[in-house]
């Protein structure tokens, strides 16, 4: 139980310092033989830091009650 303890604090941490991500697609707007027109999406990904301060509780509170 430490070490899954250990693993939920890191993320815990992580999304605390880290609160979000963006990633993006290419779509392909019109395909007309040689011509191409692409166009780029952007997808942002946002979360709370206190998702990661709940982690970040939850990994230390297992971590106590875990079995020695």
């Amino acid at each position: 139980m430490r070490n899954i303890g250990i693993v939920i604090i890191v993320i815990g941490v992580l999304m605390m310092i880290y609160t979000g991500f963006n990633y993006v697609t290419t779509e392909k707007v019109v395909d007309l033989g040689p011509i191409k027109i692409n166009k780029e999406k952007d997808h942002p990904v946002q979360w709370s830091p206190i998702v990661g301060a709940i982690l970040l509780a939850g990994g230390v509170v297992i971590i106590a009650t875990g079995k020695k």
